[in-house]
């Protein structure tokens, strides 16, 4: 709709007339009260007046009683930036009983205002010079409390494994034993050693923290030091902090996000933000190359349905904006790759932790492990198949570990 932001809403009550709810939330959300105006000031005020688009009423059997309810809010109300949005959407809505903000369609107008990812997926391809496989990431462990040359020997090890990307673990802060100039000028040196040995482009996204008003400088001063790429924890700083640092000229580099605090916003039915909105439209729209969210299969878990949503978000057509990429994260092994291949296609990034680290050959042969099962299912073969060729005995090391999940 023309000059207004659509909230979608599912709204739980066992008694209410939901039409009237989606009446008060247009009014109480934009105007204040209308019933009561004189007819001369309604005619001024019309045009900030929330618009009820439909209530869908549901009453499923032995279920709790619902309704969806989508309400269009006039642009003129509020300033073209993500805080001002979900502000007026949900703000003290957020508060009031039982309801979820599950879908946000955005104006062309206010849209205009974000130019989105700054590489996003196709981007990141192109740096890595690699267009016909999915993605290989894999991420720093037991970081607490270890110094550079510990953190240089991880790095390294991941990079042998013939990984695509490595980031930060999200909680390595800034620190006296790991400082972030220092980390990268190491790190990216272990990489230019590694590359030498594979053959492959890789990128280092640092974990960039501190006040939010230093975020910029910390990030220029990593990407002075040759980093490639950041990590940004979105929902703890906010959208807006990413949509600076995304829009900001100096940083010449993909950004990745990390869903640290999402629990707290998606995973009630009743209240909080839909995945598809938290990890999807917003990152997107807010400017992430690459969004991490948990995948369905592994160790934290989120709905197979809400998962393939912010898959479907991040990679279809949004007004021209660029792609992200999708990272389904936390658990995954070697013989998840078949699923995840089949339910998210080539345009994925394949993320482990343990399943690179807990490798039973050591850290590297984790990487070349899943790099193997990559080969296999983009040939047309099964892991057991792959596992039994001379050369993949990483692959076969892990399949004897974790097994191979088919469903």
């Amino acid at each position: 709709m023309n000059g207004m932001c659509i909230a979608t809403y599912r709204c739980f009550d066992e008694k209410a007339d939901f039409h009237k709810r989606a009446l008060s939330i247009a009014v109480g959300l934009t105007v204040g009260s209308w019933t009561d105006l004189p007819e001369a000031r309604k005619a001024e005020m019309e045009k900030h007046l929330g618009k009820v688009l439909s209530v869908e009423v549901h009453e499923p059997a032995g279920g709790e009683r619902y309704a969806d309810i989508r309400i269009a809010y006039p642009d003129i109300n509020f300033s073209r930036d993500i805080p001002a949005l979900l502000v007026t959407i949900f703000g003290k809505l957020s508060m009031d009983g039982k309801i979820k903000l599950i879908d946000i369609d955005v104006s062309e107008q206010f849209q205009s205002a974000f130019p989105g990812p700054k590489f996003g997926l196709p981007g990141v391809r192109e740096l890595l010079g690699v267009y016909d496989r999915p993605l290989l990431m894999s991420i720093f462990k037991s970081v607490i409390g270890h110094d550079i040359s510990n953190l240089r020997e991880q790095f390294y090890k991941q990079a042998l494994g013939g990984v695509d990307l490595i980031k930060d673990d999200e909680i390595l802060f800034e620190n006296p034993l790991t400082p972030l100039e220092k980390r990268v000028e190491t790190c990216m040196e272990a990489a230019r050693q590694a590359s030498e040995e594979t053959g492959q482009k890789l990128l280092y996204a640092v974990n960039i923290t501190g006040p939010t008003s230093r975020l910029a400088q910390q990030a220029r001063k990593a990407i002075a030091a040759g980093a490639n790429a950041i990590l940004l924890n979105v929902l703890s700083y906010g959208y807006d902090v990413l949509h600076e640092l995304s829009t900001d000229p100096s940083i010449t580099v993909p950004i990745a996000v990390h869903p640290a605090m999402g629990g707290a916003y998606y995973q009630s039915p009743h209240y909080g933000i839909g995945a598809s909105v938290l990890f999807g439209k917003l990152m997107r729209l807010a400017g992430a190359d690459l969004v991490l969210f948990p995948s369905p299969y592994g160790s934290v878990i989120m709905p197979k349905e809400e998962n393939l949503a912010v898959k479907d978000v991040l990679l279809s057509e949004l007004g021209g904006m660029r792609t992200s990429f999708p990272v389904p994260s936390a658990g995954i092994h070697p013989g998840l790759v078949p699923l995840i291949l089949r339910d998210f296609g080539q345009d994925v990034v394949v993320n482990a932790g343990g399943g690179i680290h807990g490798h039973p050959m050591g850290t590297a042969a984790g990487g070349k492990a899943f790099r193997q099962a990559i080969d296999a299912v983009l040939a047309g073969q099964t892991l057991e198949e792959a596992a039994q060729q001379a050369g993949n005995e990483p692959l076969k090391a892990a399949i004897d570990a974790w097994g191979i999940r088919h469903s």
